[in-house]
């Protein structure tokens, strides 16, 4: 009998710890993260589609948004200034990144390969998908970067100003439009939330 070990793999996502060179107030584990991706990817797809005029498929960015990083569980969370310090450096963990998305598709029923290859790589995305994608992990980083400050840990402060400046480099315009109408409500209570506004 043939067994696949693909989604038991994928499952480890939740062992990977983000921000490994930061001092967090509380550990994000690469699950809630590619959870939160998705969820802000679908999101930017729809704006997109309804205030935009833009042709996205937001279910299959969204999925392909779960997937985005699943590869660190091969290769650990690289550190983002390591990442990108230089041009030589990205290409090669790119790479490295590429390589073990298709070692993991190995891991499936072969029928199944291909399909999920896309997902894993991205390459099932068009390049304007490919950017909300991109908007929704830079948002996801952002938003760990408010919660850390309100919760008085100043160590996220610096990475806040990175993720704030590659969003707005990005000229996205679905990134930019969830900036102003709905990151606002990320610094609401429970009580603001469940009612919908603001107190005064």
């Amino acid at each position: 009998m043939n067994v696949y070990p693909f989604n038991a793999l994928v499952a480890r996502m939740k062992y990977i710890s983000r921000w490994g060179l930061m001092r967090s107030s509380r550990t994000e584990t690469l699950s809630e993260h590619t959870a939160d991706a998705a969820i802000l990817a679908h999101t930017l797809c729809l704006i997109a589609q309804k205030e935009f005029g833009r042709n996205v498929r937001p279910e299959t960015v969204a999925v392909a948004a779960l997937y985005h990083d699943a590869s660190e569980i091969m290769t650990g969370d690289m550190p983002t200034p390591v990442k990108y310090k230089t041009e030589p450096l990205r290409r090669a963990y790119k790479a490295l990144e590429k390589d073990a998305a298709l070692s993991m598709a190995g891991l499936l029923p072969e029928a199944l390969r291909p399909e999920m290859e896309g997902y894993l790589t991205g390459d099932v995305l068009t390049d304007k998908e490919k950017q909300l994608l991109k908007a929704a992990d830079r948002l996801s980083a952002y938003i760990k970067c408010i919660e850390e400050e309100r919760a008085g840990n100043r160590e996220f402060s610096g990475a806040k100003a990175q993720q704030e400046a590659a969003i707005a480099a990005m000229q996205c315009p679905e990134a930019d439009y969830f900036l102003a109408h709905m990151l606002p409500c990320y610094h609401w209570t429970l009580d603001e939330l469940s009612a919908g506004e603001k107190t005064p």
